[in-house]
């Protein structure tokens, strides 16, 4: 049965050790209680394994929504400056005149 190579694949996954440890009771049991189990465990990891790359994504998404708030606070502040010199400059025009 492949359970025994999977859980030993797993433990370098940094799954939750209870789930390692599950994997292992699993693998341990009689062979028709094994493979019943087998279906819903790799459920369980591939559910495992979702949840984490939507996460990373996630985690993603949030760095970059960081990054380009930074930026547009940036922006704002550089066309402010712009805008009072500006008016600065109109404002000295129209004393000359």
């Amino acid at each position: 049965m492949a359970f025994t190579s999977q859980s030993r694949s797993l433990e370098s996954d940094d799954l939750p050790r209870e789930f390692v440890e599950l994997g292992r009771q699993i693998a341990s049991l009689p062979e028709p209680y094994a493979s019943q189990l087998d279906t819903a465990y790799r459920h369980a990891l591939e559910a495992v394994g979702r949840r984490r790359r939507i996460l990373s994504l996630v985690q993603e998404a949030l760095a970059q929504l960081r990054l380009d708030i930074k930026y547009l606070i940036f922006d704002r502040e550089v066309t402010r400056r712009e805008r009072d010199e500006l008016r600065s400059q109109l404002g000295d025009v129209d004393r000359d005149w």
